[in-house]
């Protein structure tokens, strides 16, 4: 369509600067500046050549590359020995990272008037790490300046844009010119062995494009983002509805919404859990609570959703499409889509697939937990729903994970794994439903494939009371042994003793080290032969640790000779489903002699045979009950345990003893007992309601959350107010997790009133704003982190020092203000330059080392984690934990 003489024009050069490649590992990016080798805050050399160990003569300088048309751009190094750095480095060889640039125009209309609106820029930037737009050549950016780094769609899981702010304001006279610049990540995860190609040179594969938007004040749908359920015989297979807005311009909240009067008069209801508060440019889906008393055949369900600005009123008219099945057969082989409440916040999608024979009641039997690899969308790619074959009367619950990657069936995919278990008990427990039915804490079968295997062992070994057995298939034993970290380049400045207190945050990931608690379960472990994307290795270990741990544990591996990393028939086999019946129909409790329960983080974790680790002594170190039983009599020997639980009615017990204290077990106690370990040896201890279980030990705690996020950002603030926006829209993209920005007067006023969100608080600020203040003063205790006042003003202090540098800043975690359930993360930066150094370490994804709390300078820019100043895990009651600590 030709474009209107009155509409701006936008040009993104499809010619693009290249700079690489310099070595790097997974996720190091995230500590070293985006730009690396540069400095964007001063100008740009394109002669100029920079060291890289990858080149021949030990230097690489600029080169380019060209886009298609539509944004796709393909980077590869021909010119660098690849097969021969793999000589000594394998896979970790070919993880590289690499700077692009591209020219960006935006002209003004050709014939401007007086009233020309001054448009937004959007920027959609997938599988790459990060981007940001400066001043282009003619606009020298001021000694001061600080880029704004965007993450990246890495995983490219849909279509997602930046609304960018422009460095420099637009000509309405002339053509401005930016530079955009994008981090280059190689990631093996992401692109796969280039040898499966036939190449040995690895191919960076992004999409970079950009548009413009006029802003508007309204709130208007995104039906992409609407979480639909389907509807049986009429029913809604779920409660709970999600529609999805986005504020184009300013700060709206969503107040009401409303039915037509005829599907009112059919009984059908729906209401808005709450009001919804929107942020300019966000997107947030909004639950939508539905009651029905009479089934409902329409094909669309029309509402109508109310909000305000302050001053203006909004009508968002949304249509919902429903789609309709009959009852499911015995020849039906057709998952359910189900919809359930994620965290009391987030309208979810699941997927089940119904026995053939109904099963409620006494003869209901566990149902199966499936877990997809990585980039798998299972609403959208129907092989996952065909992968495992349909059983007889156990249900196949398929979760999302929370998106295609998740969090590694981790932290809030883990949640969401069991939420849905527990969703579909209460959906079945509808009157037409229920004799399909089986109970809310159903123990189940943990299935999973590649990254889905990985979380097999991890749900199998984190909660072995509730894993009745597990196949995990092609998984991976952990990130770091996947992809190795030998190429890091923060490894060669960093203190080792900072080393291993960044790397305690991976403790919790590495399955390997809590294969003791699967010993008791049947496993049958799968692996392809000939599989070049996950190494047969990994499943061969981890079988091999697990009979070191018990060398007559029921584990059997079963390698399928020849064939790769996926294939139709890994779990539509005749061992698989023969596994499945006997596991199914084993009525047996389980039973021990002995076992060892181990445990990194006591809130991740479950109990083992009716033993649950609660507190550890220090935190950041593994905790594990060596338990042993003679006939009635159970002894325990425990290695940093501070306080666990024995539910009676599993561990089967008459006579305990605990380090070589005897205890007597009376059978009029209660069933579930506490003992803690003070000074002078183990006492019980009376166990209330709602115990509190340990949390901390990394920020990426902070994701399973209990509620919607909570950012909250000063009243006036541009900067702070940009990095919420981002961080909400990461949140989003990559963990479908939803977040308010508030300012902190509203803030404020919620605390006062005790009226704050149970979720995660997320504070972003310099030291001298209002809530930071309130919420970190000795009088609200908590962690080693003070805001002082001093004659150069507001300062932040960590343990009697104050952080004075620029660029400065600290991220941890600390007590939240209102809630004991919950936890908040405060960024604290000295000035912009910090509060940006921190933004990129917020934990959006696996494998980033970030222990409990983090102090970071300017040297991280260009020697990564080794330009971190101090890192540590809290101890009890938020101290300070000499023993995981490292301050320079």
């Amino acid at each position: 369509m030709p474009q209107s003489l009155h509409d701006w024009s936008l040009d993104l050069s499809t010619r693009w600067d290249v700079l690489g490649p310099f070595p790097i590992h997974a996720r190091e990016q995230h500590f070293l500046s985006p730009s690396f080798p540069l400095n964007l805050s001063n100008p740009v050399d394109f002669t100029a050549s920079w060291p890289s160990s990858y080149a021949d003569g030990g230097y690489v300088a600029w080169t380019t590359a060209d886009a298609e048309d539509w944004g796709r751009l393909q980077v590869s190094f021909p010119h660098i020995r690849w097969s021969v750095l793999r000589n000594s480095q394998g896979w970790a060889a070919i993880q590289h990272h690499s700077l692009l640039r591209a020219t960006l125009t935006i002209s003004p209309p050709r014939i401007p008037t007086t009233a020309t609106v001054i448009p937004n820029l959007l920027v959609q930037l997938r599988q790459g790490s990060f981007f940001t737009v400066v001043p282009g050549a003619d606009h020298a950016p001021p000694s001061d300046f600080v880029p704004e780094w965007y993450s990246g769609n890495i995983y490219a899981m849909g279509v997602t844009a930046h609304l960018v702010r422009l460095p420099v304001p637009l000509s309405t006279d002339l053509p401005t010119t930016y530079s955009i610049y994008v981090s280059g990540d190689y990631e093996v995860r992401l692109f796969g062995d280039p040898r499966d190609l036939g190449s040995e040179t690895p191919v960076l594969d992004v999409f970079v494009s950009a548009h413009l938007e006029y802003p508007r004040q309204l709130l208007v749908h995104e039906p992409a983002r609407d979480v639909l359920c389907d509807f049986v015989e009429g029913l809604a297979f779920g409660d709970v509805f999600g529609v999805g807005l986005r504020s184009l311009s300013g700060w709206w909240t969503l107040s009401s919404v409303s039915l037509s009067p005829g599907l009112r008069a059919a009984g059908i209801s729906v209401s808005l859990r709450e009001p919804v508060a929107f942020a300019p440019g966000q997107t947030r889906v909004v639950a939508l609570e539905w009651v029905q008393t009479s089934p409902f055949h329409g094909n669309i369900i029309p509402l109508q959703l109310f909000g305000s600005n302050g001053a203006t009123s909004v009508t968002v008219d949304v249509e919902l499409s429903i789609h309709h099945r009959s009852i499911w057969t015995k020849g039906d082989s057709t998952a359910v889509k189900a919809s359930y409440l994620y965290s009391d916040s987030v309208p979810t999608n699941f997927l089940a697939m119904p026995p053939e024979e109904r099963s409620g009641g006494a003869t209901s039997r566990p149902p199966i937990l499936a877990l997809h690899g990585a980039g798998v969308d299972i609403l959208g790619m129907p092989f996952w729903e065909q992968a495992i074959p349909r059983q007889k009367r156990s249900w196949v619950i398929m979760p999302t994970g929370r998106t295609s990657w998740g969090f590694d069936w981790h932290g809030p995919s883990a949640r969401d794994a069991w939420g849905s278990v527990g969703a579909l008990s209460a959906i079945l427990e509808h009157g037409e439903w229920k004799t399909w039915g089986f109970p809310a804490n159903s123990k189940v079968v943990i299935v999973g494939h590649s990254n889905g295997g990985q979380g097999a062992w991890y749900l199998a070994s984190r909660f072995p009371d509730r894993v009745i057995a597990a196949v995990p298939a092609a998984g991976y034993i952990k990130a770091q042994a996947y992809i190795p970290l030998i190429q890091s380049r923060s490894a060669h400045f960093v203190d080792p003793a900072l080393q291993a207190v960044l790397e305690s945050s991976f403790t919790p990931d590495n399955n390997d080290l809590f294969l003791s608690n699967v010993v008791d379960t049947p496993i049958m472990a799968i692996h392809g032969g000939n599989d070049t994307n996950v190494p047969t290795w990994h499943t061969r270990e981890a079988v091999s640790i697990v009979k070191t741990w018990k060398p007559d544990a029921s584990i059997s591996y079963h390698e399928d000779a020849g064939q790769p990393h996926w294939y139709p028939s890994v779990f539509r086999n005749e061992a698989v489903e023969e596994f499945l019946g006997d596991v199914l129909n084993d009525d047996k409790s389980p039973s021990y002699t002995e076992f060892t329960l181990t445990v990194a983080v006591p809130s991740e974790s479950g109990s083992m045979h009716g033993f649950r680790i609660v507190h550890l002594i220090l935190p950041g170190r593994l905790g594990r009950l060596r338990v042993s039983r003679v006939d009635g009599t159970v002894k325990v020997k425990t290695t940093n345990v501070k306080v666990f639980t024995v539910d009676r009615g599993i561990a089967d017990m008459q006579c305990l003893y605990i380090d070589e204290s005897r205890f007597s077990i009376y059978q009029d106690k209660a069933s579930l007992m506490q003992f803690v370990q003070h000074l002078d040896g183990w006492q019980s201890a009376r166990v209330e309601s709602t115990f509190s279980v340990q949390r901390s030990s990394r920020l990426s705690s902070v994701l399973d959350s209990r509620g919607a996020f909570t950012i909250v950002v000063p009243d006036t603030g541009d900067r702070e107010l940009a990095i919420a926006q981002r961080l909400a829209l990461d949140l989003d993209v990559f963990h479908r997790l939803d977040a308010e920005i508030l300012p902190e007067s509203t803030a404020l006023r919620l605390l006062d009133e005790d009226q704050l969100n149970n979720g995660t608080l997320v504070v972003i600020s310099l030291p001298h704003n209002r809530f930071t203040r309130r919420c970190l003063t000795e009088a609200m205790g908590g962690t080693s982190f003070r805001i002082v006042d001093g004659t150069q003003g507001f300062a932040l202090q960590f343990r009697g020092s104050k952080l004075l540098d620029p660029g400065q800043g600290a991220i941890f975690l600390h007590p939240h203000p209102t809630s004991a359930l919950s936890s908040a993360l405060f960024l604290v930066g000295n000035d912009e330059e910090g509060l940006e150094r921190l933004a990129r370490l917020f934990p959006i994804r696996t494998g980033v080392s970030v222990p409990d709390w983090l102090i970071i300078g300017r040297a991280a820019d260009t020697v990564g984690a080794a330009g971190v100043e101090g890192a540590g895990i809290w101890g009890e009651n938020w101290s300070y934990n000499m023993a995981i600590s490292w301050h320079d």
